[in-house]
């Protein structure tokens, strides 16, 4: 039997700590004489009373979340959060419809950054800031979910990280409780270095926060229109492509080089394997528009580093129209879209160690087609992976796809041509932001999208950030069964 009342519990105390952000774009706009104020002070005691609510009526200190329950919280506690984000969003000047304003929300939550949004050069500081947050909290809290949640649930291999921090030779951190904390201080700590950084080389205080922010949750809102292009500064771009590529690596490893274990990054095959197809995907790019569109070498790695480690990192921010750069550069940037990072970073697609595993299982494959009678096992970071695993791990690849196909089938139904509905389904699966194409490409966003297209989508992101089984699992019958 189902127990809602430790949902309806952490729900609650999610939707206050809601409230309390709402606060601080509230602060921005009051400080700045914005009358949007008023707007955010309501939606915040609007979500405080809800959340304090459910917070009171659903107390129990004996009660504990099984797994179904689990699986209905992680799932229901993006959906309601997205909701009451969007409140501030829809009673704006910005005269948003519902769902152009639950999508703004949504697409901030889960760090996709697909923006429904023009003219943010000249928006409100309070709606900007507010975008930022949005997704610097989606970002944290998606670290905490596959780090405490998905391989409890044994999502798509998942549980091959819940087999390594039990280990006892492997100990992390004594208690739970010390891992969130050092996951939580890490995340605050690359947050403040960065916008500190990005001050100095010449962005004002409020656009270093907001891009530190986004940029650390490998979300891609921006404050401008031509997102990182605005600023046309070389040095702004590396130093934003240098900590998207550290949001992209597992944070737990941050942990353990602060333990005192310095080489924990350098034998981590995840971290390994993302930064060797990082690289050699940077510099065919580069090799790419230096000969076949005449881009003089420098600029060729400028806009190759930043754009490919944006979209290999699911961040999403541009400083060119990469749909210009030819046939082969697309191909590569859809691709890569999908890929992400590593398992516990904040980013989405994919991630690594899955494609690590299909080709361990390919290899032991035709390796017993060659010797039939020999025993090979698939290996990730040196350790054998059983079958259960290897076999979540094709499950989530073949799922991830007919959602993907299905998804592109549902949007060109909406009027989207092939291209768009193509890359729209990868961009939202794999939160990435920008798809291709002159209408949600770069140079473009989903503002022109049907209300039918965008909620297809909304629901391509939520598939996308929580490994899609974790969703899906709430559409089958046998779930509600006692």
């Amino acid at each position: 039997m189902l127990h809602y009342r430790p949902v309806f519990y952490v729900i609650g105390i999610l939707l206050i700590v809601l409230s309390i952000a709402m606060l601080v774009p509230a602060i921005v706009d009051g400080y700045r004489g914005d009358a949007g104020w008023s707007n955010f002070v309501i939606s915040s005691f609007l979500t405080a009373f809800f959340g304090i609510s459910l917070a009171l009526t659903n107390q129990d200190k004996h009660a504990k979340l099984s797994v179904r329950e689990a699986f209905i919280l992680t799932t229901l506690s993006w959906v309601v959060l997205a909701l009451f984000a969007s409140i501030p969003l829809y009673m704006s000047t910005l005269e948003l419809s519902f769902t152009d304003a639950f999508f703004e929300s949504m697409s901030g939550l889960t760090t996709t950054g697909a923006t429904v949004l023009i003219g943010l050069d000249d928006m409100s500081k309070g709606i900007l800031i507010w975008r930022a947050i949005l997704q610097w909290l989606g970002g944290v809290g998606i670290i905490v979910v596959a780090m405490a949640v998905l391989p409890m649930l044994n999502i798509g291999g998942m549980q091959l990280f819940r087999t390594e921090s039990s280990d006892k030779s492997d100990k992390i951190m004594p208690r739970a409780t010390q891992i969130a904390a050092g996951i939580s201080t890490t995340y605050i700590v690359l947050t403040g270095t960065c916008a500190v950084i990005l001050w100095m080389l010449g962005m004002t205080g409020f656009d270093a926060i907001c891009h530190a922010m986004t940029t650390i949750a490998t979300a891609g809102f921006s404050t401008h229109d031509e997102s990182i292009g605005y600023f046309n500064n070389a040095r702004i771009e590396l130093v934003i492509a240098i900590f998207m590529i550290m949001s992209a690596l597992p944070y737990v490893l941050y942990i353990q080089t602060m333990g005192g274990n310095v080489k924990a990054f350098f034998r981590d095959s995840q971290v390994k394997w993302f930064i060797r197809t990082l690289i050699g995907c940077i510099m065919v790019m580069a090799l790419w528009l230096h000969y076949y569109l005449d881009m003089d070498i420098f600029t060729a790695v400028r806009h190759s580093l930043f754009n490919i480690t944006s979209i290999a990192t699911t961040t999403g921010f541009t400083s060119q129209d990469y749909s210009l750069w030819g046939g082969f550069a697309l191909t590569l940037i859809f691709m890569l879209s999908v890929m992400g990072g590593c398992t516990g970073s904040t980013t989405g697609g994919i991630k690594i160690f899955r494609y690590q595993i299909l080709s361990q299982t390919a290899s032991v494959q035709i390796n017993r087609l060659i010797h039939p009678h020999a025993i090979y096992k698939p290996k990730f970071n040196n350790r054998a992976v059983s079958e259960a695993i290897t076999s979540s791990v094709m499950s989530f690849f073949i799922l991830f796809a007919c959602s993907f196909l299905c998804l592109s089938l549902l949007l060109s139904f909406t009027g989207l041509d092939f291209l768009s509905s193509m890359s729209a389904s990868a961009a939202t699966m794999a939160n990435v932001g920008p798809a291709l194409g002159p209408i949600v490409g770069p140079s473009g966003n989903f503002a022109p999208l049907t209300d039918a297209a965008k909620w297809f989508l909304m629901f391509g992101m939520l598939l996308g950030r929580l490994e899609i089984f974790t969703v899906l699992v709430l559409f089958s019958k046998k779930f509600w069964e006692d």
